[in-house]
């Protein structure tokens, strides 16, 4: 930890179908995390209410963006001084929701994210309760000279994504995640994480749910693909403290972006 850094946490637990414990257990992580010097503290994707598997209960628990479960992470942000990124569950028209990540400081709403992969993979169909955020350009943020960008889960298969956090000048991507367990599950989520870390040259923080149902793991990962702080299967807060100036450092020796020859498009 130096004078230059900004301490990112990644909080693992497992949302449930209590909106008030969710909270309670946001409250509890948030208050670890800043304890041990996070600036930033992400949380998995449906951190404000999850069901497994989805029911009708979704749409019902859903919240606009300036509803119950952000005015509480707006609370906890300024009692501890950080921002707080986490799983919504925002309300939609008709019966489907959005699947948004929003980042909150003492404030309001500095940066939305609205999931554009559905999981309609190994077996799952998300998108038959969760529309696809549109294609807009990205929502940054800035904590101490940081740039700080938002994606979700299953867009970490999608590296034009991450490549666009890139191009909008994030140092620092932020995933919330269910990453569902299944064969090979929990090596593809390392492996995709470092991926993006490195070849976009930044950092990565991603946030899942412990087991049963996800493969935990939270982790962040340095842009030359180093995990530098990660939680196990249990929940936890692990923090990293980041050089602001590592990102400008790597790009110097592998200015990767700067030599690429082709550029991201919308199908």
């Amino acid at each position: 930890m130096t004078a230059e850094s900004v301490g990112v946490a990644v909080a693992q637990f497992a949302p449930s179908a209590s909106p008030a414990a969710n909270l309670e257990a946001v409250a509890e992580l948030t208050e670890r995390g800043a304890a041990r010097g996070a600036r930033v503290v992400l949380f998995p994707e449906y951190t404000s209410y999850f069901v497994d598997p989805f029911d009708d209960t979704l749409a019902a628990h859903a919240e606009p963006l300036d509803g119950p479960f952000t005015s509480a992470l707006r609370e906890l942000a300024a009692r501890h001084g950080v921002v707080i990124a986490a799983g919504l569950v925002e309300s939609a028209e008709g019966r489907r929701v959005r699947n948004t990540i929003v980042a909150v400081d003492a404030d309001g709403v500095v940066a939305t994210y609205r999931k554009l992969h559905l999981y309609d993979a190994f077996g799952q169909r998300e998108s038959d309760w969760v529309e696809p955020g549109e294609l807009v350009a990205p929502e940054t943020f800035v904590v101490e000279g940081l740039r700080f960008g938002l994606m979700t889960c299953y867009d970490v298969r999608f590296p034009e994504v991450a490549r666009t956090l890139a191009d909008a000048g994030v140092d620092v991507v932020l995933m919330g995640a269910e990453w569902v367990r299944g064969p090979l599950k929990e090596h593809h989520w390392r492996t995709l994480v470092h991926a993006r870390a490195i070849e976009n040259t930044l950092f990565v923080a991603a946030a899942d749910h412990p087991p049963p149902l996800g493969v935990g793991n939270s982790l962040v990962v340095d842009p030359q693909g180093v995990q530098i702080a990660g939680v196990g299967t249990g929940t936890d807060v692990a923090v990293a403290h980041l050089d602001v100036e590592v990102v400008a450092r790597v790009r110097r020796v592998n200015p990767a972006l700067a030599l690429r020859r082709y550029r991201v498009i919308p199908r």
